[in-house]
């Protein structure tokens, strides 16, 4: 999936970057994975298709752009991310809550 012009890989990967694993109204994220370069929608998504082990973002590096809104296709740094409480500060759309209880197969704590 493109979305404004970048690739998003995942499992039936809609327009807003919600997959097969992740398909709520507020799953609308995509991370973009430090072993790879490459957007994913879920760590799900990344195991299935990718043929390496996922490598988690180091605290030196949250000023990275690794989040991308499935609503308005804006970049956020890891950084913005983790301070918006769930909003996108660019559009106002909802991201869920519960991909908090994921962040360390992301970013290092």
């Amino acid at each position: 999936m493109h979305i404004n012009g970048i690739t998003v890989r995942g499992v039936d990967v809609d327009a807003q970057t919600r997959c097969r694993h992740y398909h709520t109204e507020k799953d609308i994220i995509a991370i973009k994975f430090r072993c790879c370069n490459t957007y994913y929608p879920c760590y799900q998504c990344h195991e299935a298709l990718a043929d390496h082990p996922i490598e988690v973002w180091k605290k030196e590096e949250f000023e990275e752009k690794a989040i991308l809104c499935g609503n308005c296709a804006t970049e956020l740094s890891i950084h913005e991310y983790l301070a918006c409480r769930s909003v996108c500060p660019h559009c106002g759309a909802h991201f869920n809550p519960g991909c908090a209880d994921h962040y360390a197969l992301y970013f290092e704590r």
